[in-house]
């Protein structure tokens, strides 16, 4: 969590797979990152922009997954965050980062 106490979107505390391992339609939100699905306007989820450096510059992929992908990811991203993290430990409402993935964990059920 940032100094500030605020949280970052949920979206952008999921670990997305590496850009090198994803196909085209991945990449470029077509696809979910993770299981490779199909995505139309009305299933994607979007992920939020990222930035990459590459050795001229850098530039930006706007990934987009699945529902049941994301909810994954979430649950994934939560297991790793709570057993580290002391305000979760001590009291999991105090830690925005924790409750940011628990909505987004319960908005992506199916």
């Amino acid at each position: 969590m940032s100094p500030e106490n605020k949280t970052a979107e949920p979206v952008d505390l999921l670990e997305l797979p590496p850009l090198a391992g994803l196909a085209e339609d991945q990449v470029r939100g077509a696809a979910c990152v993770w299981c490779a699905t199909a995505l139309s306007t009305d299933t994607a989820v979007n992920l939020g922009g990222r930035r990459h450096r590459r050795l001229d510059g850098a530039y930006s992929t706007f990934p987009r997954a699945c529902r049941p992908c994301t909810r994954a990811a979430g649950i994934r991203a939560l297991a790793d965050h709570a057993p580290l993290c002391e305000q979760c430990t001590d009291n999991p409402s105090a830690c925005a980062d924790g409750m940011a993935l628990q909505r987004l964990i319960r908005e992506h059920r199916r």
